[in-house]
Formats: C-alpha cells, sequence, structure tokens
C-alpha cells in the first residue's frame, strides 16, 4: 500500500509515518520546506514532498497513485489552511483511496454529540481570541469536516480527545458520540491517535464514520469493556 500523510513534520504525523513503515507500507509525507528537517529519522525511507498542505500543486503532486491519504487538518491562521487542505486532498486523491482525516471533538457529523460545560467554555472563550490573534481558526477545521463529510470520497474523520505523550496502551476505543459514556475519560496517547489513523486505513466499517476515540487502558474505557462482560456473563 501506498500511503501519503499530509503533515508528515508535526508529532502526530511522525508517528503516522513510523506505524506505516511498520506495516511495510510505501510513505509519501508532505510538510512545509522549513520543517523538513524533522523527519531526518526516516531519510531514506519516505518520499517528502516539500510544501504547504493547502498548496493544491504539491498535495496534487504528492497524493498521486496513493491507495491512502492521511492528513492532518491543522486550522493555522485565518486563511482557510484546514479548508484548502482537505479541499485539494479531496480534489486530488486517487478516486478510490481511503482518506483518513484527524481533527478534535469539537467536530460533529450529525448535531447529536454531548459535550461538557468545561468543553463547550473552551471553545467558546479560546476560539474567538486564537482567531482575533490571527493564530487558529476553529472554524476553519469546522468547514474543513463539512466539506469531507458532505464528498463522496471513501473517507473517515477521527475525532481526537485531549492528547498526551507515552508509551503506546493500543488501538484506542471509539464511539459516535462525544457525551458517550466510553468517552468519558477524554485522554489519548498521541502515538495510539496515530495507529487509529493508521488502522483506519483497512477498516472499511469505519467509512463515512467520525469515531471520537478515548485510550483503550483509560477508567471509561475500561469501564465499559467491564459492563459488556458482566453482561455477557449474565446471559449464561
Amino acid at each position: 500500500m501506498k500511503v501519503c500523510v499530509v503533515g508528515a513534520s508535526g508529532k502526530l504525523g511522525q508517528y503516522m509515518v513510523r506505524h506505516a513503515l511498520d506495516r511495510g507500507y510505501e510513505v509519501v509525507g508532505v510538510c512545509r520546506e522549513k520543517s523538513v528537517g524533522k523527519l531526518d529519522a526516516f531519510k531514506g525511507r519516505i518520499t517528502v514532498v516539500p510544501g504547504a498542505t493547502d498548496d493544491r500543486e504539491v498535495i496534487e503532486k504528492a497524493v498521486a497513485g496513493c491507495d491512502g491519504v492521511l492528513t492532518v487538518l491543522a486550522p493555522w491562521g485565518v486563511h482557510g489552511y484546514s479548508t484548502g487542505t482537505a479541499q485539494a486532498v479531496l480534489d486530488y486523491a486517487p478516486k478510490d483511496a481511503r482518506l483518513v482525516f484527524s481533527c478534535g471533538w469539537h467536530i460533529s457529523k450529525d448535531g447529536k454529540d454531548r459535550y461538557s460545560f468545561k468543553l463547550k467554555l473552551i471553545v467558546g472563550l479560546f476560539g474567538p481570541i486564537a482567531r482575533l490573534l490571527r493564530f487558529v481558526d476553529i472554524n476553519d477545521q469546522v468547514e474543513a469536516c463539512r466539506r469531507v463529510f458532505a464528498s463522496d470520497t471513501r473517507w473517515t474523520v477521527v475525532r481526537g480527545s485531549d492528547l498526551e505523550e507515552g508509551e503506546s496502551q493500543g488501538l484506542p476505543v471509539w464511539s459516535r458520540h462525544v457525551g458517550d459514556p466510553i468517552l468519558r475519560s477524554n485522554i489519548t496517547r498521541r502515538v495510539d491517535f496515530a495507529l487509529f489513523m493508521v488502522e483506519a486505513l483497512e477498516n472499511d466499517e469505519l467509512i463515512h464514520e467520525a469515531p471520537a476515540i478515548v485510550g483503550c487502558q483509560t477508567p471509561s474505557a475500561l469501564a465499559h469493556a467491564g459492563a459488556i462482560g458482566a453482561q455477557g456473563n449474565a446471559g449464561h
């Protein structure tokens, strides 16, 4: 399988590159020219296409012939960076390619997510301030995902919880809606977020899904697994 990682030089992107190489995939990485050095650990093992991820010519070149595209939707600045990146991937990826995008829990596919007061407060306060400072535009990521959801491509949008560093705990668990009990712990190892992204490439059950994920060893995930086990035992 040939895979393109759009946003390869970031922490999440580097983890995705590593997971993809571990599976024997051919990897193409896209990152800004000034960040190419961050990929030196993979020199000779991947092809690097330098340039902005919302540059349509860069994306067209990078995704050519790819079976899958892993895209970090980074809402940097106030000029539609995420939207431009997503649209370029949607337009230029091969027709049958698996497209997997990353974003946060604040994205909602069907409006049925139930957000905590803390999350709504953070988005409500941080969003306008970050946009005013011209640093991040959360609404840009919302628009990018809206376009993905409306497309007829083979997409998956992975919605990450809060992230932490650390050794892998295994493949995260997921649910369709933020607010479901299994997601209550709201923490995932970044390396495992990347693992879920790469695993999604070959999981057709996730096509046209927007899974919200949480670490498989978190209290809420373990409690959910325990409840399922108890129900199973009660049935025997």
